[in-house]
């Protein structure tokens, strides 16, 4: 994977077919992987870390345990991709139908809904039992996410 790995990482990847390709804990950090063929793609536990995967093609892919941590992925279709266990902190989640049927865990699900009735509160409060499940959402109470009362 070593060999394999080290050629991705020298060339530009926009544009590329990688259907169903086997990409298990490559290193992609960085990477421009724009509008990528990445359908069906086994990238469990791949480092995409701040990798530019605006308008790829994930659907049925295996992002299980994934560091997307700052990866863009505005445009991705993400459906029926499995992202339990990835790390999608300070990245950029499509809203979109492309991310209907997407499968996440439940620390992504407190996340994306935390930050949801962040921005529409003001709009549709949430309930007592969405709070205590919010809660539990790993960065409440840091410096820029107050717990919900």
């Amino acid at each position: 994977m070593k060999a394999i790995t080290t050629w991705f990482l020298s060339k530009n990847l926009q544009g590329a077919n990688l259907w169903g390709a086997d990409l298990q804990e490559a290193d992609l950090q960085g990477a421009n992987l724009r509008r990528a063929n990445l359908r069906r793609a086994d990238l469990q536990g791949a480092d995409l870390q701040g990798a530019d995967l605006q308008g790829a093609d994930l659907q049925g892919a295996d992002l299980q345990g994934a560091n997307l941590r700052g990866a863009d992925l505005q445009e991705a279709d993400l459906q029926g991709a499995n992202l339990q266990g990835a790390d999608l902190d300070f990245s950029c989640w499509p809203l979109w139908c492309g991310t209907v049927g997407a499968k996440i865990d439940i620390k992504q699900a407190r996340q994306l809904l935390a930050h949801a009735f962040i921005v529409a509160q003001e709009f549709m409060p949430p309930t007592e039992e969405q709070k205590e499940f919010m809660n539990k959402f790993h960065r409440i109470e840091s410096r820029d996410f107050p717990k919900f009362k």
